[in-house]
């Protein structure tokens, strides 16, 4: 057994019931003692049965659920955490079929607790990316020649009728991948100036979309795979690449499809698990950072199932 990874026994051996699972949460989410989520009072705390508490400060009842994605949830909280294990130790991820095996709930609840953990996995690349930084992109979606007469665009091949999606690959660090709307010269410029620190050196392909970043804020080489150079010394993008080849697995082997809606989420599933969740790291350490991004998050079924704007 790696020495970075605990079995699904282990796992129940620590957890093996929803108050074990309930004291971990709490000592992970409330190390110095309980803080109410509502006024962040932590002070005038009453513990009730079950896992309620009562913050006589502003007068609310709560528990470790509250201001979180687990919020309002009636899953108990060591299926949550099973969830997370899966998550995390998943390399391609694992779908809501199967998910709802393995808990014992509804394939519609697990497809919902999934995308309340993927939420979870968002929002957490603050620093911005420095030192060697290869950027590439990527088009998510099924081919015209596979969809049914009535889905088909008719606009052509390649990457029409797909999501355009942008990577950024930190060499020995971390991933930055999110869907670029319509792939736009300064949309894609405006993402890297916001995401890597000025002087990186920066590798791409030979595309035009990433002409003119040699200059004064990065250095930049490119390499030209439409002679078939994929490395010229240092210059290459083969680590970027094995992200897309994790993320296209992923997508067409367990998820097999990942509405244009939805793909944000999925990308940070996939970003998370490459950066706190490498399995480079100890499994416990993995679930630690993921419980850590689980406050001040929220996703309600109604704002998961509506229909995007301008539809």
């Amino acid at each position: 057994m790696s020495k970075s990874t605990i079995s699904t026994f282990q796992l129940f051996e620590r957890f093996p019931d929803k108050e074990s699972a309930r004291v971990y949460f709490e000592q992970r989410r409330w190390p110095n003692g309980v803080v109410c989520p509502v006024c962040k009072s932590d002070g005038r705390i009453t513990v009730r049965k079950g896992g309620y508490y009562r913050c006589n400060a502003c007068a609310e009842d709560f528990t470790v659920r509250t201001g979180t994605v687990m919020e309002r949830s009636h899953i108990p909280l060591h299926k949550w955490l099973y969830a997370m294990y899966l998550l995390v130790t998943a390399r391609k991820g694992i779908s809501s079929l199967q998910l709802s095996k393995q808990i014992g709930v509804t394939q519609k609840t697990a497809w919902f607790l999934l995308h309340r953990l993927r939420e979870a996995c968002g929002g957490r690349n603050l620093r911005k990316l420095k030192g060697i930084i290869e950027i590439d992109e990527c088009f998510v979606g099924g081919l015209e020649g596979n969809k049914h007469a009535n889905k088909k665009l008719h606009a052509g091949r390649g990457p029409v009728g797909k999501t355009a999606v942008l990577g950024m690959k930190e060499r020995g660090g971390r991933v930055q991948a999110r869907p670029s709307g319509q792939m736009t010269f300064d949309e894609i410029h405006g993402e890297i100036h916001a995401n890597v620190e000025a002087g990186s050196q920066l590798y791409t392909d030979d595309s035009a979309i990433f002409e003119g970043l040699d200059g004064l804020f990065f250095r930049h080489d490119t390499i030209n795979h439409s002679i078939g150079e994929y490395a010229r010394g240092a210059a290459h993008t083969n680590s970027v690449e094995s992200v897309w080849a994790v993320l296209k697995r992923g997508i067409i082997g367990v998820y097999h499809h990942a509405s244009p809606k939805h793909l944000p989420r999925y990308m940070d599933e996939f970003t998370f698990r490459l950066n706190e969740g490498n399995c480079k790291r100890q499994t416990l350490n993995r679930l630690d950072s993921f419980v850590d991004g689980m406050a001040n998050k929220r996703l309600t079924y109604t704002d998961l199932i509506a229909k995007p704007e301008g539809n």
